[in-house]
């Protein structure tokens, strides 16, 4: 079977390895779509915190059933169609036990600490596998993404009224602003880049801010709010900068959920959050109902979750895929490898 890796930064590699073996309590998947996550082109450009090279990357995707215990206790069957919780926990430490098991203190995600999905056929233990409930298999590859950032907007508590600004209009940023329209908020999104503002209008965000300097972030901050500031601030980007940003536009007793992973540090005025009394969280990854309840709410069709893809490749055409994506950051969102023709 054909398996990617990525070898070094900037290296991208299709290999030919063994098919796996499937355990007892495992299923034998085929994958059918697999998304490139903001993680995973960090991975390929040498700028994220949590890759060991080589690596297989991915932990996006939707894939077919072909092998499974035919008395496992989730339902599951051959031909089903499935995405799976891609955060491997021990089980053990003080966040499982107290069931926080999406910031397990050993996490291992796909394509992170542990090699990830981007090949045809993967084993997956049945607890970690979801029925998409008749999801199209490729907007069934982008509900881990979603995910990320529904459970980020869960740990702001976003309110029905909440006047909310996302941080960065990547892949999170946006799908951050859907859930939190979802939740009834009032949203706003940042970027550096107006193309991306311009694909983020197309779902219904309130409005945009350029963050083209400094001094007009905080005009337009200042101009959006009254000078209040925002009652929720979500950073979705992973830079010190741009979690300044979020210190800066909270209000006074706000929230600031941080999702956007970096390597560097932030050397800041902390006591700006005590004078503010700002509510600081983080975020990382997600839980099992957050995989649940999306795909419920997704198959309502109340959510434009098939505007997120905006570039599909052939698995073959990987290398291309993440060079465009490195290259083409404004132009493309969702990027998506497709394995079915394999």
């Amino acid at each position: 079977m054909k398996v990617m890796y990525i070898n070094n930064p900037g290296e991208v590699e299709i290999r030919e390895e063994d098919m796996p073996v499937r355990k007892q309590g495992e299923a034998l998947l085929k994958l059918l779509y697999g998304g490139i996550c903001g993680s995973d082109l960090g991975s390929y450009k040498g700028t994220f915190a949590y890759f060991d090279y080589p690596r297989i990357p991915g932990h996006e995707f939707s894939a077919e059933i072909v092998e499974v215990d035919e008395d496992n206790d989730k339902g599951l069957k051959p031909g089903m169609i499935v995405t799976c919780n891609p955060y491997f926990n021990c089980g053990h430490c003080y966040s499982c036990q107290r069931g926080i098991v999406n910031a397990c203190e050993d996490n291992q995600t796909m394509g992170c600490q542990r090699d990830g999905a981007f090949r045809q056929y993967i084993t997956m233990p049945v607890e970690r596998i979801y029925d998409g409930k008749g999801l199209n298999p490729k907007l069934l590859a982008a509900i881990e993404p979603f995910c990320i950032s529904y459970h980020g907007v869960r740990r702001a508590d976003v309110q029905n009224g909440d006047k909310v600004l996302i941080v960065g209009a990547g892949t999170i940023g946006v799908l951050a602003a859907v859930a939190a329209k979802a939740k009834g908020a009032t949203v706003y999104i940042s970027d550096v880049s107006q193309g991306k503002l311009d694909m983020a209008l197309e779902f219904g965000v309130d409005g945009v801010i350029l963050n083209d300097s400094p001094e007009n972030f905080r005009k337009e901050v200042e101009r959006t709010t009254n000078g209040n500031g925002f009652d929720v601030a979500i950073e979705a980007v992973g830079l010190p900068s741009t979690f300044q940003d979020c210190i800066d536009a909270a209000c006074f007793g706000g929230r600031v959920v941080l999702i956007g992973v970096g390597k560097k540090n932030l050397d800041f005025n902390f006591t700006l959050i005590q004078k503010k009394e700002l509510n600081v969280y983080g975020s990382r990854n997600a839980k099992k109902e957050d995989f649940l309840e999306l795909i419920d709410l997704v198959n309502t069709g109340r959510v434009p979750l098939e505007k997120i893809i905006t570039n599909v490749y052939a698995f073959d055409q990987a290398p291309q895929a993440f060079y465009d994506f490195a290259h083409n950051p404004g132009d493309m969102l969702k990027v998506i490898l497709d394995f079915t023709n394999m």
